[in-house]
């Protein structure tokens, strides 16, 4: 029943989106579909910035596009999506996610895709990133933010740290092992706290990591992202901090990339295969220099203090 719902919810806002960005009906030079995974503020902002992005290069050279915006809400229904995409032969698709990304590669091998909030093209590929998919990565330097974490958290050998991910989600895999291993070459203590059901699971596991660990990591999970407040709420209760890879304000301070420039960087991309300056294949994965941010307020909580510089 959740499923039947989930899809009627996908097939409803695939015509409510439609009339959003362009009048139904109406004779555009482009259409674009875009599919995103689920809601939550890091993703909509990237495809905030695409549409942004894509919009005003089009008007720059008098062209129209169409944009047909989707959230799947879970990852089963990404190729739901897609499959409307490619049944309308779309100019373009934008995804918004990893399997968002992956249901897009599957589906199509001649409509260009452009990927988004994805953390890994090659691992997510395994080597062989499709001839029509390139993107933008929301890779962060995993070395900086858990060094970041040991110096403003005073971590030393035998301290636990948490790491709270989705077990379905295998870009949160990808960064756990890499700040595990990170944090276990300082001789700090490693735990990974999955859930499957953000609904039935994430409370309780999020429960444990608060009593056992000195610290929380959350790599740039969708998932946990869409449930965050719950990670934040519970950890600042037991008075533990959180870091997160993609910003956010439950964390005591992030490494982590603006994901609407992200998403802008995407739609320029659009913009230069749409008007023909440039073929999919020949636009390198692009990935941003991430900021630095401190929470001041939560830090005060946490008694944790804030480096001068």
């Amino acid at each position: 029943m959740k499923k039947l719902i989930s899809l009627m919810l996908v097939l409803a806002l695939s015509i409510v989106t439609c009339c959003t960005f362009a009048s139904c009906g109406s004779s555009a030079d482009f259409t674009v579909g875009i599919c995103q995974l689920m809601e939550h503020d890091s993703l909509d902002q990237a495809t905030q910035g695409f549409i942004d992005a894509l919009e005003e290069a089009m008007e720059a050279e008098g062209k129209t596009v169409n944009i047909d915006k989707q959230v799947a809400g879970e990852a089963n229904l990404c190729s739901t999506v897609i499959n409307t995409f490619t049944a309308r032969n779309v100019d373009l698709i934008m995804a918004n996610a990893t399997p968002a990304l992956t249901a897009a590669a599957e589906a199509t091998s001649t409509i260009p895709v452009l990927g988004t909030s994805v953390t890994d093209y090659v691992d997510t590929f395994k080597g062989n990133i499709p001839a029509n998919v390139s993107g933008t990565s929301d890779a962060v330097p995993f070395d900086e933010q858990a060094q970041m974490m040991i110096d403003t958290l005073a971590l030393v050998a035998g301290d636990q740290v948490g790491v709270i991910y989705c077990a379905n989600e295998s870009n949160s895999l990808i960064q756990y092992e890499a700040v595990k291993a990170l944090f276990e070459a300082a001789g700090i203590v490693v735990k990974a706290y999955t859930f499957s059901d953000a609904a039935t699971e994430l409370q309780a596991i999020v429960n444990s990591a608060a009593s056992e660990c000195k610290a929380i990591y959350v790599p740039s999970d969708n998932t946990v992202a869409q449930n965050d407040t719950v990670v934040g709420t519970i950890c600042e209760q037991k008075k533990i901090p959180v870091f997160t890879s993609y910003g956010g304000t439950i964390c005591y301070a992030s490494l982590a990339i603006d994901y609407y420039q992200l998403g802008v960087e995407t739609g320029k991309m659009a913009a230069e295969i749409l008007l023909g300056t440039k073929q999919v294949s020949d636009i390198e994965i692009k990935t941003l220099v991430p900021s630095v941010v401190y929470n001041e307020e939560l830090c005060a909580t946490l008694g944790i203090t804030v480096p001068e510089n």
